[in-house]
């Protein structure tokens, strides 16, 4: 679903000019320099901070919130999204009809959780489970964002360094493949400053199929994420997710991963470990 992500031939001068000069790219309003914090200190500050401003974005198909959150001492943005529906038939407007429909914030946390599990934490944001206004939801760490991965594609802006650009995707592939997010979109991938690549919103992964959506997206891995698919334990996931995922949703992620797992090791063997592993 990232094809186009990998046309990458423009030096970095050229990349950098295009994309001081677009007057099109979604430019954060927050700081470029994110505040230097622990896991547990941020997770304590998106549990705890009091939230002093709200905005609701008409961006997506939940319309998540924005939210100032302040403890006294740190101010920073956060993403609420308390959406939570289950429906036994979803039809879509271009006719595809899902049977046992979800949509849940519970599957932003449950995203993060697993990303942890694959060394991918600095890929995903934290998602933590909060209650806002009356509702529960997922509240997420707000990412100083330059651009997202449409915009990019629509304003013909290169990576300055494609081989490094190309990892990154290539490690967001296999995660979108583990998690079989149905509404995969290009303004879910997010670019900072430094061309680092974020993935976020996961309210339409997790589904129950055993099979992979686009087995042939995955061409290459980076070793050390294969080898935490190959060492991903069910019961480890299990007590991650416990309040995010059901049984079946679990093993569901596991049998995708023994698909990615078995399709990289058919493609070393017939194509060389340089070939695939990076």
């Amino acid at each position: 679903m990232f094809t186009r992500s990998f046309r990458s031939t423009a030096v970095a001068t050229l990349a950098l000019f295009c994309l001081s000069l677009t007057g099109l790219v979604l430019a954060s309003d927050s700081p470029d320099t994110e505040p230097k914090l622990t896991e547990e200190q941020e997770r304590d500050f998106l549990l705890h901070a009091k939230v002093i401003k709200s905005k609701q974005s008409s961006k997506g198909v939940t319309s998540p919130w924005r939210l100032t959150l302040s403890d006294g001492t740190l101010t920073h943005d956060a993403v609420f999204q308390p959406v939570d529906e289950r429906k036994n038939s979803m039809t879509f407007g271009n006719g595809r009809t899902e049977l046992n429909f979800r949509d849940s914030y519970h599957f932003n946390i449950a995203g993060y959780e697993l990303a942890k599990l694959l060394g991918m934490d600095d890929m995903v944001p934290m998602y933590v489970e909060r209650k806002w206004n009356g509702s529960s939801g997922s509240v997420g760490w707000w990412l100083p964002v330059k651009m997202d991965e449409i915009e990019r594609t629509k304003q013909h802006i290169q990576a300055p360094d494609p081989d490094a650009w190309n990892k990154q995707m290539y490690k967001i592939r296999v995660l979108d493949q583990l998690v079989y997010d149905t509404d995969p979109n290009l303004t879910n991938v997010l670019i900072t400053a430094d061309w680092k690549i974020w993935r976020i919103d996961f309210t339409r992964a997790f589904r129950l199929y055993k099979d992979l959506r686009e087995p042939g997206d995955l061409v290459m891995c980076d070793r050390k994420l294969l080898d935490r698919l190959r060492k991903l334990d069910e019961d480890d996931l299990m007590v991650k997710t416990k309040r995010q995922l059901t049984k079946g949703e679990v093993k569901g992620v596991m049998a995708r991963r023994d698909k990615i797992v078995e399709r990289f090791d058919k493609l070393v063997a017939e194509k060389g470990e340089g070939a695939v592993l990076y």
